[in-house]
């Protein structure tokens, strides 16, 4: 027999099934602290906090067969008693250094410089952190002054969340010796040197710690709420994505998270369309269409802020030749059945990832959308004739940026832009499945 460890091995693991997935799965026992998929035996590696957390999940699951998306998983001790899943060129495991490197797994808000030096600060000063995107997610390198305090903040906060169930803290010591920070931003900021550039002239400074501070009442461990925190608990980070203040109209105090939907064209909308609108303000977790009333729909959004964003920016907007009316709806949430479409899981969600920037995108609907991930050898042509039934475009322009190419097109009117938006967006395209959002330039 396998002796106990906190790593747990879980088998059947079809592609269907996320890491969020086996999240849910078992959080209720313990702080998760690392999670390796092994897409290509159908397999996933969980490492709870301890040993005792790691029994309590098996002992349960003796008695219970565990299920996900209806594909039964059996789950057993692992041979491993720990996983190293660190990112060898800048992490060194468990050596103390004054450099600690962070891996947040599970990204539902956005995750900024603000955010990171209130979760680190109560621990020691920190001087300096830089933020990028990797392969292993969304990671961040954060320096202290002594070994002393980074030590005392990976002790604090391995394994916790930031905010309740999502954006889970991994922490390993980094093995650089020093971090080059070149610019003061929201991804990067040296708090020994104030006067370093911005990067982007003429952008409004980030959110003062002290008043992200006051919204911030420390970290979660999983499952607990803690005193403390807002009703917003995203609403620093989103302020800091908008340039240190919300979108005149926008509260961030707005806690319902489900939309009705109403005015909608029976004959030419579907979940998917709404999706493709919607999620332009947020992740989107169910919606359903009302066939008691068939112009209507529940749209669920991720929380209450990404709600408050479509109900601000979509109310009145023309979709199929119909002014929507976006309203919050009397329902917390969609129960789920066979007549909701599922999206939580959704790779097409486009907060998952960058949500900072995507977030400044936000915008009401305009005349000008925005496309991207398109095919290398795409022409303006193609892109013309992809779009044209939806209405007279007045202009178009294919260009190339950071070697990607992307493409702006200008049509006669909002409506006949949002109706592109919502049949076109997610389409495949010579093999690329294009993107496209709502631009705010007046004109190409």
């Amino acid at each position: 027999m396998t002796e106990p460890s906190k790593v747990i091995h879980v088998r059947n693991v079809g592609h269907e099934i996320s890491e969020k997935d086996l999240f849910l799965l078992f959080q209720r026992f313990g702080a998760i602290t690392k999670l390796v998929m092994l897409r290509a035996k159908n397999q996933a590696l969980i490492q709870m906090q301890d040993v005792p957390s790691a029994i309590s999940a098996l002992q349960f699951y003796a008695n219970t067969q565990p299920s996900i998306r209806g594909r039964n998983v059996y789950v057993q001790f692992s041979s491993h008693q720990e996983l190293t899943t660190v990112d060898q060129s800048q992490g060194r495991g468990d050596e103390p250094n004054r450099i600690l490197l962070v891996t947040i797994h599970h990204v539902l808000y956005p995750i900024t410089v603000d955010v990171l030096y209130q979760v680190f600060s109560p621990h020691g000063s920190v001087e300096k952190i830089v933020t990028f995107q990797k392969s292993a997610g969304f990671q961040a390198l954060i320096q202290y002054p002594s070994q002393q305090s980074a030590v005392a903040a990976r002790t604090a906060l391995q394994g916790r969340n930031i905010y309740d169930g999502c954006c889970q803290l991994d922490i390993q010591f980094s093995n650089l010796d020093e971090l080059q920070v070149n610019y003061n931003n929201d991804r990067s900021r040296d708090f020994t040197n104030p006067n370093l550039p911005t990067e982007q002239k003429g952008r409004p400074s980030q959110l003062g710690y002290g008043d992200a501070g006051n919204m911030y009442g420390g970290v979660q461990g999983s499952g607990a709420r803690a005193v403390g925190y807002p009703q917003m608990p995203n609403a620093a980070a989103i302020a800091a994505a908008f340039g240190g203040g919300l979108p005149p109209g926008i509260t961030g105090t707005n806690e319902r998270c489900t939309l009705l939907v109403s005015n909608l064209n029976p004959d030419s909308i579907d979940e998917d369309k709404l999706f493709n609108l919607f999620s332009l303000y947020g992740n989107i977790v169910r919606i359903k269409l009302l066939r008691n009333k068939p112009d209507h729909a529940l749209v669920q959004m991720g929380d209450g802020f990404q709600a408050e964003l479509a109900v601000h920016f979509l109310k009145g907007a023309i979709l199929f030749g119909k002014r929507l009316e976006v309203n919050y709806s009397k329902h917390p949430n969609i129960t789920q059945g066979a007549d909701t479409h599922e999206y939580i899981n959704s790779n097409l969600n486009r907060f998952n990832r960058n949500a900072a920037k995507n977030y400044r995108y936000c915008c009401s609907p305009t005349k000008m959308i925005h496309l991207s991930t398109l095919p290398q050898d795409i022409t303006e042509e193609e892109i013309v004739n992809l779009l044209e039934d939806h209405g007279t475009i007045v202009n178009s322009k294919v260009f190339e940026m950071n070697g990607k190419k992307q493409g702006l097109v200008q049509f006669d009117t909002e409506e006949q832009a949002t109706e592109a938006l919502v049949c076109k967006h997610a389409t495949s395209l010579s093999g690329s499945v294009i993107r496209i959002s709502y631009s705010q330039l007046q004109n190409i």
